[in-house]
Formats: C-alpha cells, structure tokens, sequence
C-alpha cells in the first residue's frame, strides 16, 4: 500500500491541464459519421437481453477484419494495429462459433480458413478471476493488437454489487 506523500506525488504526475499539447487519439472505428473506438481507449455496446448486441459486435468485428465498411460500420486501424482478440465468457461453444461465422460472413471473408488476425477466446467455463487474468496476459503479450472485444465482460466478476476492491 503507498503512503500519502508516494500517491500525492503520483496524482500529480497524471495531472493535465488545458494547457497541455495533447495529439489527438486516433478514431479506428465509426459509425454514422461519429466515433464509436478510438485507438487506446474503451467503448461499451450495452443493451436489454436479446437486443442484438451480439449482431451489433459481428458488424463491428467484420469491418475490423476487412478494415473497411460493414453494415455502416467503418474500420480504419493503422497496418500495425489490425490483430483482434475476442473474448466471450458467455456462450456454449457451439454458439460461439456460429458468431464467428457471422462475421466472416459479413465480412465476405471464407469460412474454410481462420484469419491470421483474429484470436478467439471461448472463457465460459473459467472462474471470473482467471478470465481476467488470461485476458490482461493476452493484451499484453500479442504483438499489435488494435481492438479487444469481451462478448459479457459482466462475467469478469463475482459479484456485480460489489463497490469497492480490497
């Protein structure tokens, strides 16, 4: 645990000002003209059970894939930045394939062959902490990766009441 004076002088290291010369994030994925993910932060696609969030996530996944336009979606990752980590805890894998398949589809791509850029994770039947875990270790060691999409990130804790971390 730090002390007062190693967070204060840490809070002031990540302070910013208006000031400040920031470059401006790059978009990499839009829609409707407006931007839904840029590069290095995180976006959610949050919804009601059964209202196509997964259909939604397939359209995003092509456009990535052909780093083009699907269903309205535009993907415009930088060529060091075009890897795809995938991740759903939810899904039997059954399932989890036949989104899979949807997205190729959309993205016109053959379904006889995985992409190289694409990594699919299947975690269902993983504890929430080791999800996390094998996800953080997964960003963290594959080289250019772009976009990360956890398909029921919800399942990455134990407790959804939870308010506060030890």
């Amino acid at each position: 645990m730090m002390g007062t004076q190693e967070l204060n002088k840490l809070w002031k290291t990540y302070q910013l000002k208006v000031t400040y010369e920031i470059a401006k994030t790059p978009e990499v994925l839009i829609c409707n003209g407006s931007a839904i993910g840029t590069l290095g932060n995180f976006s959610a696609s949050t919804g009601k059970a059964k209202s196509k969030k997964t259909l939604n996530v397939s359209a995003i996944l092509a456009a990535a894939l052909t780093n083009g336009e699907i269903l309205r979606y535009i993907a415009e990752f930088l060529d060091d930045k075009r890897t795809i980590l995938y991740f759903d805890t939810e899904q039997s894998p059954h399932h989890y394939q036949r989104v899979m398949k949807r997205a190729l589809q959309l993205a016109e791509q053959p379904l006889d062959s995985h992409p190289k850029n694409l990594i699919f994770s299947q975690l269902r039947a993983l504890t929430p902490e080791i999800r996390l875990e094998l996800i953080d270790n997964a960003i963290a060691n594959t080289p250019n990766v772009g976009l990360v999409i956890i398909d029921g990130i919800r399942d990455l804790m134990f407790d959804i009441n939870i308010t506060s971390v030890k």
